[in-house]
């Protein structure tokens, strides 16, 4: 795959709290780190990442590009920018945060722009975040899907995007599924409480497993040491066909990212 299946996520971490989740991660295991120029906390995950001292080459590191710096002028110092608060010379995979908000900066624009960052060593791969059927095809008619590692969409059993998984999968573009366990509501939730029960595993392990068996790449975050290391543990479940359309009949549209004046619209 594109994007290793399981990562660290850094949403909403900051200042200590990041530096420790990120520390902690590394120490459990963790080789996958997600961030953002948005979060303000691409300085502290570059400093744990320095003092963990683990190689370079082990670590897969994913940024994304406000929409603030989308013009072609903007997007590449804004990434060298955040290269030089991650401590690295490169990310492995650079993704567009949000689409352009009213299309002020046209999809072809910054995805040119994305591309030449690639071909200058500075990342990996590139991507798109929060893109919708419509969207992801204005990508692919930019820089082929060939060029799109991943969309990182929400995604969890209350809201599974369906029609955008298809349009993405068709292409052989990879889904990222962010807030897959739904701010923690999913774990509440009965069914994967039972399916959880007979597996001997947590309802968090259980949501995690049904994303990357569905072929989802996921990036739950913690503050807890032991929620880190059990969700790590979703790797090595298993879940059955019953379990898994189980779990698929939850869908319900319940989508919990929606900023006005931000997000596109929604499929």
């Amino acid at each position: 795959m594109s994007v290793p299946a399981f990562g660290l996520g850094t949403f909403r971490l900051q200042g200590q709290v990041v530096i420790d989740s990120v520390s902690s991660g590394l120490e459990l295991g963790y080789r996958v780190i997600d961030t953002a120029q948005i979060y303000e906390n691409e300085a502290e995950v570059g400093q744990a990442i320095s003092a963990s001292g683990i190689p370079r080459d082990q670590l897969f590191i994913t940024s994304k590009i406000w929409v603030a710096n989308l013009g072609k002028d903007a997007l590449i110092p804004s990434l060298k920018d955040s290269l030089r608060k991650l401590r690295t010379d490169y990310l492995d995979l650079t993704l567009i945060h949000w689409p352009s908000p009213q299309d002020q900066v046209p999809v072809a624009e910054f995805m040119g722009a994305l591309l030449e960052a690639k071909q200058l060593g500075l990342t990996r791969r590139i991507g798109v975040s929060n893109f919708t059927t419509e969207l992801l095809q204005q990508a692919i008619a930019a820089v082929g899907a060939d060029q799109i590692a991943t969309n990182q969409i929400e995604l969890h059993p209350y809201l599974q995007n369906r029609n955008v998984v298809a349009a993405a999968q068709d292409q052989g573009i990879q889904i990222t599924s962010y807030m897959t366990l739904a701010y923690g509501e999913v774990l509440k939730d009965p069914l994967i409480r039972q399916i959880a029960e007979q597996h001997r595993a947590t309802p968090a392990q259980v949501t995690l497993a049904w994303a990357m068996q569905l072929g989802y790449a996921v990036i739950p975050s913690s503050t807890r040491r032991e929620n880190l290391a059990s969700n790590l543990k979703a790797r090595d479940l298993r879940l059955s066909d019953e379990d898994m359309a189980k779990i698929a009949s939850l869908e319900r549209a319940q989508r919990l990212t929606n900023p006005p004046g931000l997000a596109p619209q929604w499929d």
